[in-house]
């Protein structure tokens, strides 16, 4: 089992993502930068320049008003030119792929890693919580080889089981899964295991499932862990359904912006009520349709590639402007 989920997982392969990082990382940083003006100034004649603003000022909420410890701030940031790799080397390689467009001399914080609180500078994040004032948490889209991926799935949600499939780490700081775990393990409309060893319930262990393997199920569980769900953008992009409690983060996704029971189907905190809601949507396909079509439309906003490019150094201009004072 092990040797097929390595050939047949579904998800983006680590060595053509570090390839790519690499080779770029050692292209000279001034093929960018002599670029930056011609991509930012093509975002005014975009025929979807309104979107792209929009975007842009979601992930980056700082105005030249916002109140921040200038003085705590300064004696974090670092220049561009200095940024060392960060432990998880996903997120220097993604962040570096757009601030290699700007002057090297520039300072930002990057701050790697799941980040389940607002940050108390301004800095460049994976995620942020889902809450008022997060305006210091700047999202880009990092660590985006394991989180942005999206599937074509060909089987109709009709013809696939009528039950819910979970696969996931457990621990401590993934309390709800614990919890899913513990009410749901053994109910035969749940196919529910856990990736890694639990001391407490070893017998909940299973190997893991390629992605193919989990779009046999009407609804794949979308749990977060110690940030966001993984999984949540290739079930959206999928035709199974996506079943979660209320969101509490956001990534490059723009989950703050997900309607329940309109791009996933919401349970409660405590997933008492979890065999209720799919019982609904097995006795309603219609609606599980439309659930899935709404999906897949927000899905699509994220998939041309050089638009998103220009989001990202929108995001990245709009961060420096600020943080360094400038009007670039």
């Amino acid at each position: 089992m092990g040797l097929h989920y390595l050939l047949h997982s579904g998800k983006n392969s680590n060595l053509k993502y570090y390839l790519r990082s690499y080779l770029r990382e050692y292209t000279p940083k001034a093929i960018s930068r002599g670029r930056l003006n011609r991509l930012l100034k093509s975002i005014d004649s975009h025929p979807n320049r309104d979107y792209i603003l929009q975007r842009a000022c979601y992930y980056c909420k700082l105005t030249a008003d916002s109140e921040w410890n200038r003085e705590s701030w300064a004696a974090s940031a670092v220049r561009l030119r200095d940024q060392e790799l960060t432990g998880q080397k996903t997120y220097y390689f993604d962040a570096m792929e757009y601030a290699r467009y700007f002057d090297q001399n520039l300072r930002w914080i990057l701050d790697a890693g799941d980040k389940p609180y607002v940050a108390p500078e301004p800095a460049i994040v994976k995620n942020r919580p889902i809450v008022e004032h997060n305006d210091n948490s700047v999202i880009l889209n990092l660590d985006k080889n394991r989180h942005f991926l999206f599937v074509s799935d060909h089987k109709k949600w009709r013809l696939k089981k009528d039950m819910a499939i979970f696969r996931g780490d457990l621990g401590p700081r993934k309390q709800n899964r614990d919890l899913f775990m513990s009410r749901w393990a053994e109910h035969p409309m749940v196919d529910a295991a856990s990736t890694n060893r639990s001391e407490e319930h070893p017998e909940w262990q299973k190997p893991k499932l390629t992605i193919g393997d989990h779009l046999d199920y009407k609804f794949v569980m979308s749990l977060e862990g110690n940030d966001v769900a993984s999984n949540l953008k290739w079930v959206m992009s999928s035709n199974s359904i996506a079943v979660t409690p209320r969101l509490t983060q956001e990534t490059w996704f723009m989950e703050g912006t997900l309607i329940p029971n309109y791009h996933y189907i919401e349970v409660r905190d405590d997933f008492s009520d979890l065999e209720d809601r799919l019982q609904y949507y097995i006795a309603h396909p219609e609606e599980a349709e439309a659930i899935i079509s709404h999906a897949h439309e927000y899905v699509r906003q994220f998939q041309d590639k050089k638009q998103e490019r220009l989001i990202s150094l929108l995001v990245l201009k709009k961060y420096f402007n600020v943080t360094n004072g400038l009007d670039i």
